[in-house]
Order: C-alpha cells, then sequence, then structure tokens
C-alpha cells in the first residue's frame, strides 16, 4: 500500500481514484497530478514502480496543499470570518446553511433533528 502525503491510498482501485483518498484532491487535480508525472491513470496502485510514488508524492508536497494543511487554512479562514462578524461568520457560529440555501424547509443536516414546539398543531385556531 502506498502512502503519499499521509495517507495510505488503497492498492486495488486505478490510481486516478486512488489518489482521491488524499483530502484537498478530486478528480480533477488527480488526473492533473498524474499527467504532470507522466503516469498512465488506469493503472491501479500496486502496479506503480518505487520511482513513480516518489514522484508523485514529490509533485503533490511541491505544488498542493492537502491533507492537515488545507483543513487548518479552511478552519482559519471560518475563524477570520467569525471573528469579524460578517454574516457568513455569524451563519456559520449558529451551525446553519451558509450559501444562501432556505431553512424553513429542508437544512436538516445542518439544524439537527426538528425540535418540537408547543402549541404548533396541525389545525390553527382550532379549539378541542
Amino acid at each position: 500500500m502506498a502512502r503519499i502525503a499521509g495517507v495510505d491510498i488503497p492498492r486495488d482501485k486505478q490510481i486516478w481514484v486512488a489518489l482521491q483518498y488524499i483530502y484537498g484532491i478530486g478528480a480533477t487535480q488527480s488526473l492533473k497530478i498524474l499527467a504532470q508525472a507522466g503516469v498512465n491513470s488506469d493503472v491501479k496502485t500496486d502496479g506503480l514502480t518505487e520511482e513513480e510514488v516518489n514522484h508523485l508524492r514529490e509533485i503533490i508536497d511541491r505544488e498542493y496543499r492537502v491533507e492537515g494543511e488545507l483543513r487548518k487554512e479552511i478552519d482559519f479562514n471560518i475563524k477570520r470570518l467569525i471573528e469579524i462578524g460578517s454574516y457568513r461568520g455569524s451563519r456559520h457560529r449558529h451551525n446553519l446553511p451558509v450559501r444562501g440555501q432556505r431553512t424553513r424547509t429542508n437544512a436538516r443536516t445542518r439544524r439537527g433533528a426538528p425540535k418540537t414546539v408547543a402549541g404548533r398543531g396541525k389545525k390553527r385556531g382550532a379549539t378541542k
């Protein structure tokens, strides 16, 4: 199992898919990295030579921000938004959707499980 950027990438997958196990590398960047390294994207990970793995490791370390460094940068950006008191920062602070999505319905992933509110029956204004 090859280890690139501190991540053990799976050996039974094609290398362009296996590189996506590294946080910060998607499909497009994976293919760009492989083209830069001159590695065929259809090769399985265990079919790579040690030299090719080292070359991939060098390219990723030199030119891409991945894993812990990228996570730190994202966390810092969110903290900065919260500190300066921006609208997006307040949305992050209250754990609500940040990019303009509606919250009257949906947004359950961010808002959590529905909370029951007293007096919100199905028939409004109806007496029992």
